[in-house]
């Protein structure tokens, strides 16, 4: 019998990991993403308060190019990073939500420091 790993699953064991280590607060709120097969997500959020505070995803209609690659993850980055800094946020905690620190979430993350965000 063949032993296929789940790959999901193995990836919220991951996140629980993570967030075991990783919190947001007033001052450093925590940068979640979370990436599906067609499109990419990305909130700011303060875990103290239990709110979202900034959200961008390729969902949006004012986003235009396809979802699932590079070029739209750094864009979302961008975006969620210019709607922080008009908030006032500059500094955040990266929650990579359990996924690998490569391809579309590594991108996400340079765009997210090429708008203004440190981390």
């Amino acid at each position: 019998m063949v032993n296929k790993i789940d790959s999901n699953k193995a990836r919220l064991k991951r996140h629980v990991r993570v967030r075991n280590k990783v919190n947001g607060t007033a001052e450093r709120p925590r940068l979640s993403v979370f990436r599906s097969a067609k499109n990419i997500y990305a909130q700011i959020i303060d875990d103290k308060a239990g709110v979202t505070l900034v959200s961008a995803s390729s969902l949006e209609k004012s986003f235009t190019e396809k979802g699932s690659d590079k070029a739209a993850a750094r864009a979302i980055g961008k975006l969620v990073a210019e709607r922080a800094v008009e908030k006032g946020i500059t500094a955040v905690v990266f929650d990579r939500s359990g996924y690998l620190y490569h391809g579309r979430i590594k991108e996400l993350a340079e765009g997210a420091r090429e708008g203004g965000l440190n981390f």
